[in-house]
């Protein structure tokens, strides 16, 4: 991207602000994780990574680390979250028991950073992240997870590129 896509102007905020807004009032209460003092403006507890530079599940394993039972883990960088929509695949994962629900797309598509993770997770987090196996998928297929379906899945997007910034900014 060439900056920080989490500070990029969104819906009259920044990108991470508007997430942040949206996690808080689907959940009750929010926590940034990673990048210490730089995102302490935007009003939230900033939570530090244990193993900085290893990609989302780190970020996962500090979320779960500060002891809610439940954690919504939403990427600082998808555009078209919408908090009412967060708060059904919350809704979900209270009423469940898997160990995490996450939003999965009318045509399959998987958002494992668009989903609920139970503390009870944490220690398979830590067994991969201790074997360098980052990817968030891997972990939905070694514990119990449930794939939420929604139609509004498919309107998420997260902003790896300046093309796909140029996308989201007219859709937003």
């Amino acid at each position: 991207m060439g900056r920080d896509k989490a500070m990029l102007p969104y819906r009259g905020t920044v990108l991470a602000g508007w997430v942040a807004g949206c996690v808080e009032q689907a959940a009750g209460n929010v926590c940034l994780v990673g990048g210490g003092e730089k995102y302490v403006h935007l009003g939230y507890p900033v939570l530090e990574e244990s193993y900085g530079g290893m990609g989302p599940l780190s970020g996962i394993e500090a979320a779960l680390g500060r002891g809610a039972d439940w954690s919504l883990i939403v990427a600082c960088d998808m555009t078209g979250i919408e908090s009412g929509h967060l708060g059904e695949l919350f809704g979900e994962a209270e009423r469940g028991d898997a160990l995490a629900v996450y939003g999965r797309g009318s045509h399959g598509r998987a958002e494992p950073l668009c989903a609920v993770y139970h503390r009870d997770c944490l220690p398979a987090v830590r067994r991969m992240l201790a074997a360098r196996e980052l990817r968030v998928q891997t972990l939905l297929s070694v514990i119990n997870a449930l794939a939420w379906t929604a139609e509004w899945v498919d309107q998420l997007r997260n902003i790896n590129t300046p093309g796909d910034w140029a996308s989201a900014k007219d859709r937003g």
